[in-house]
């Protein structure tokens, strides 16, 4: 087992792709591996123009807590969700998108960002990310 963090991301809402992010570049910092598994409606923010969209949490407020919380996270000078992206690829983190989910949800891969995505599979990738894991999370 190395030393190594597997993150899945089960929802597309802005404050958990920001958990994730944040815990995968910490792990990256710090040393580790680090992969992020993109499913459901996390695997909706790894499309095209899709990674700034989507809900705040269960706070959207319709849309007015989404826009409170990015200005105040701006004047706190957090980086946005590409930054940390970004900065997740630089640091050597891998993106996985899972088929299934693309199947059952009509999402292809010319709709996805190709320059995010390292592999793209199924449950059997995710279970062999994380059987090498010290650490695994659901977000």
């Amino acid at each position: 087992m190395t030393d190594k963090t597997t993150i899945i991301v089960h929802s597309g809402d802005m404050d958990k792709l920001y958990s994730a992010l944040i815990i995968g570049n910490g792990a990256l910092a710090m040393g580790m591996d680090a992969s992020i598994y993109f499913t459901f409606w996390g695997l909706q923010r790894l499309q095209k123009g899709g990674l700034e969209k989507g809900p705040l949490s269960k706070m959207h407020l319709l849309g007015l807590g989404k826009w409170m919380i990015k200005r105040r996270m701006k004047k706190a000078n957090v980086a946005p969700l590409e930054r940390l992206m970004a900065d997740f690829k630089e640091l050597g983190g891998k993106i996985i998108a899972c088929e299934m989910t693309m199947e059952i949800m009509g999402i292809s891969r010319e709709n996805l960002r190709e320059d995010l995505i390292d592999e793209y599979g199924a449950i059997g990738t995710y279970i062999q990310e994380a059987r090498e894991s010290t650490t695994t999370l659901f977000i």
